[in-house]
């Protein structure tokens, strides 16, 4: 018997991980059906552990790669080309050597005889989402228009983070470029002028005193001050992925200024675009919503979908829930009661889907032009500081030579 390490998905929606003891993996899966549990990665742990052991060598595909992975897929589909020759061909065309290997890994699964489905499912790197839609388009024999739709959805998800994460990128390299100036400031420039009070024997002005004093101090304890540093980074990494600190930061990002607006809005984008693909292809509302659930970043708002999923069980409309969590816009359960009155509530989604994308574009670019001006005035203010710091004694010993 060999030990199996898994990651799969429970009746409730949520990812569960843990080991099983089987002769072998085909095994190993059938133990987890049986527990009702949906495998969404299978693998022996000696081999679980290596792709752990060289994970950071490779680069994650981002939805951009999957996007572009979905477009070839339906290129050949329409061109007649056969599943395993299809995925063969895109074996070699995928430029991410993670993607490039998982497709590989498919290939195979498939040539033994599963379904596409399940040997997706048995990549861990394979988004829920994509797999679900996979196994939807299977089902109803249109396996070309679900790899499409999905397509368009990785397309636009890659087009908003690449928005919210400009947003993010901007005041991080200017804090940067910021902490540098100040360092060379202390360490080059500011000792040149200390040498030369001293040698002039002044009574030096506080702030001065102070300039002086911290640029000492970073020159005698750079060690420590670099072990600090990456201890809080550290510290900071570590709660942030504990359960109380994931709710920390989901908390934050809600309630910041600027950026608690943005969030609601990408998140408002990504639950209509992700509901509307999944219900457009079949799923049932219950499926489509704990799926929508797992690809939303912020914890809060990942509760709550989980939560109405819970009372979508019970025979709650799913417009409900989003208005009584309190955190949507009511934009968002007004159109989505609209569309579950009409019947058309994954094109309701969609619209909606396609207002909040546009809001995202404008609330990033409101973002950045808000943040460009503080940064500066920031950056200016501390800058000033130290020169002005060193011009305070030179101003006050012009100020003596006039009094003789």
């Amino acid at each position: 018997m060999a030990s199996f390490g898994y990651e799969a998905i429970n009746a409730k929606g949520a990812t569960v991980r843990g080991s099983v003891e089987a002769d072998n993996i085909d095994k190993a899966t059938a133990m987890l059906k049986a527990q009702e549990l949906i495998p969404v990665s299978v693998k022996e742990q000696d081999a679980l552990t290596k792709d752990m052991s060289f994970a950071f060598l490779s680069k994650k595909p981002d939805a951009r790669a999957f996007s572009v992975f979905c477009r070839q897929f339906v290129s050949m589909a329409q061109a007649g080309v056969s599943l395993i020759d299809s995925l063969n061909m895109l074996s070699d065309q995928t430029e991410n050597k993670v993607l490039r290997d998982a497709i590989r890994e498919v290939q195979t699964e498939v040539e033994k005889g599963e379904s596409l489905t399940v040997a997706m499912r048995k990549q861990k790197i394979m988004p829920p989402l994509l797999c679900s839609m996979v196994e939807a388009g299977e089902a109803s024999g249109s396996l070309d228009i679900a790899f499409d739709r999905m397509a368009v959805h990785f397309e636009k998800d890659a087009k908003i983070k690449a928005l919210v994460k400009k947003a993010a990128i901007y005041p991080i390299i200017v804090i940067i470029v910021a902490i540098a100036v100040v360092i060379v400031m202390l360490r080059m420039v500011i000792p040149t002028f200390a040498d030369m009070f001293k040698d002039m024997d002044m009574d030096l002005p506080a702030i001065t005193k102070g300039v002086i004093k911290l640029s000492d101090f970073i020159g005698e304890r750079w060690l420590l001050i670099i072990i600090v540093v990456g201890g809080l980074v550290f510290a900071v990494r570590a709660f942030k992925k504990s359960s109380y600190g994931e709710m920390v930061f989901a908390k934050a990002g809600l309630r910041l200024p600027l950026f608690g607006s943005l969030t609601i809005k990408n998140s408002s984008a990504r639950l209509a675009r992700t509901l509307s693909t999944l219900l457009a292809a079949g799923l049932p509302l219950v499926e489509a919503t704990g799926i929508t659930a797992d690809t939303m970043d912020n914890k809060i708002i990942k509760d709550a979908l989980l939560a109405a999923k819970d009372e979508i069980v019970q025979g709650t409309p799913l417009s409900v829930p989003l208005k009584q969590c309190g955190l949507f816009p009511p934009m968002v359960y007004q159109m989505t009661r609209i569309g579950e009155e009409a019947g058309d509530i994954e094109g309701l989604l969609e619209k909606l889907a396609d207002y909040y994308e546009e809001e995202v574009e404008m609330a990033t670019a409101s973002l950045m032009a808000a943040m460009e001006p503080m940064i500066i005035i920031v950056l200016a203010g501390i800058v000033g500081t130290l020169i002005g710091a060193v011009l305070a004694p030179m101003a006050k010993m012009y100020e003596g030579l006039d009094n003789l």
